[in-house]
């Protein structure tokens, strides 16, 4: 599994947020899940996510699921 870091907070109206940084010089394919909503995303070279914020104030970071693999192993995810 590529090295990632996970970073996680709560904004200004309370809600928890979640952002993930790629430590590899490969792209990678990702995905943050909360209460099973799943947004996948593709995720540059030493970069870091969008930050992802939950919908409901009693969700925190450990609610929050988050998978990365390589890019390159995923075809059918890489830009045309």
């Amino acid at each position: 599994m590529p090295k990632i870091t996970v970073k996680n907070q709560r904004n200004i109206k309370g809600l928890a947020e979640i952002q993930v940084s790629n430590a590899t010089m490969e792209n990678l394919i990702c995905y943050v899940a909360i209460d099973g909503h799943k947004i996948l995303f593709r995720l540059k070279a030493i970069e870091s996510s969008k930050w992802f914020t939950a919908t409901d104030i009693r969700f925190n970071h450990t609610n929050f699921s988050v998978w990365c693999d390589y890019l390159k192993l995923y075809p059918k995810y890489q830009e045309h």
